[in-house]
């Protein structure tokens, strides 16, 4: 059974305890420490609970220049992947080449479109997903007066405070 020790980490309960349908933190009530912000991920027996305004109090809160990102999941997660909340706003042109990274995007919200160096634009809505599986370099367009929302995923794992250089004609990499 699990009960929460922090926003963010939640350990194993004794099997007792777990029966009982009690917590062994004495005087805690889950509920109030769910919102305490906790970033130590050393622990064993974890895992990993964050919220996006967790990470806006740290340096995994990135503005890239034409957008937003939370850096939710990172290299120091151990995880192998990184994930990232990525907004990218309204009437914004990116170029963009990720050598080191392949990547997954998954459209929650807004719109946009994603252009292949061949001129092929493919519309991005809610509930749509676009893979760069080949370090493809890309223009990545927010919608006409709409964010695009984005999750996107990250393999090898971003640190968390990578920014783009936008005023690369070549593009932004890394």
């Amino acid at each position: 059974m699990l009960s929460a020790t922090g926003r963010g980490v939640f350990r194993r309960r004794s099997q007792s305890a777990a029966r009982q349908g009690r917590s062994q933190y004495r005087g805690r009530t889950t509920a109030s420490r769910l919102w305490i912000n906790h970033f130590n991920l050393g622990q064993s027996n974890t895992m990993i609970v964050r919220s996006l305004h967790d990470v806006e109090a740290t340096d995994h809160f990135v503005d890239w220049g034409n957008g937003t990102s939370h850096r939710l999941l990172t290299d120091k997660d151990g995880m192998g992947f990184s994930i990232c909340h990525t907004v990218v706003r309204a009437n914004t042109v990116s170029l963009l080449q990720y050598r080191n990274h392949l990547e997954a995007c998954y459209c929650i919200g807004g719109e946009g479109e994603v252009e292949d160096m061949d001129g092929n634009v493919f519309p991005i809505r809610r509930g749509d997903m676009y893979v760069l599986d080949k370090h493809d370099k890309h223009f990545l367009r927010g919608g006409r007066g709409k964010d695009l929302i984005i999750v996107s995923i990250f393999n090898p794992p971003l640190t968390g405070t990578e920014r783009h250089k936008l005023d690369d004609p070549a593009g932004s990499t890394y």
